[in-house]
């Protein structure tokens, strides 16, 4: 069994000023002493392990969630004892805002591989946002960033073949990289096949052929989970038609 991935407690229990993600996250444009009120309110726990939920179906809204390290895929379990992929969320992104509406969650939520969350009670960080306009601006801002994200990725998902679904999934993922500083062409893929099949509307063998001959044209190599992607313009050549729906879906386009 591999070992699993140990988290430093002091890269857990980091303050938001002191956050390397804080450009991404609730922080972004808030004042100083107005980050040190959101600080105070945020709950910064032990490190999660795959398997781990964040909250399930129906679940009253108490916390937003925000990832500091690892990822977390949401999705609809069905009646048969199976998933809808909904998304996968990397450090950075806040998970739980579809509750706000009706004061419960219509999905579940679940860690991928060991991370750190933070834990922001949402009744704490509404009375917050009263005092903090730019707080509240910055909520919605993000509100915004996800519907735009969720329908550019739904457009681009219903009109494009297998190949187009899985170039536009790995450019994503590439964009999301990058924004962290990270390198936005080598990367590990903590979701399965399975999932990312699930997530595309793809059989896994689909998933799993693709992988082979993005591999067989240059486009990538792949090793398991690990993804190196070799060629990013041959992955938006793919794409070409689509970009207007890239750009919606927030995936950088070609320089």
């Amino acid at each position: 069994m591999p070992e699993r991935k140990v988290i430093p407690l002091d890269q857990i229990k980091v303050a938001c000023k002191n956050c390397s993600l804080a450009t991404l996250c609730l922080p972004i444009g808030l004042t100083p002493e107005d980050v040190d009120r959101l600080d105070q309110i945020v709950k910064r726990g032990r490190p999660m392990h795959r398997g781990d939920q964040l909250f399930a179906t129906g679940d009253p809204l108490h916390n937003l969630f925000v990832v500091k390290t690892g990822s977390v895929k949401t999705y609809c379990p069905s009646t048969d004892g199976g998933e809808q992929v909904l998304g996968f969320h990397l450090p950075g992104e806040l998970i739980g805002l579809e509750a706000i509406q009706d004061g419960f969650h219509h999905c579940a939520a679940k860690v991928l591989e060991t991370s750190a969350i933070c834990e922001i009670p949402f009744d704490r960080l509404e009375e917050l946002g009263t005092r903090i306009p730019s707080l509240q601006h910055q909520l919605l801002r993000l509100l915004s960033k996800e519907i735009g994200h969720d329908s550019g990725m739904l457009l681009l998902l219903g009109k494009k073949s297998a190949e187009e679904r899985l170039a536009a999934f790995l450019l994503s993922l590439s964009t999301r990289y990058r924004q962290r500083g990270l390198s936005p062409t080598d990367f590990f893929l903590s979701m399965s096949r399975h999932e990312i099949g699930n997530y595309l509307g793809l059989a896994v063998e689909t998933v799993s052929r693709l992988f082979t001959r993005f591999q067989e044209e240059g486009l990538l190599e792949v090793s398991r989970k690990h993804v190196q992607l070799r060629d990013l313009d041959g992955l938006h050549e793919l794409l070409g038609e689509h970009e207007p729906y890239l750009r919606q879906a927030g995936i950088a386009m070609r320089s």
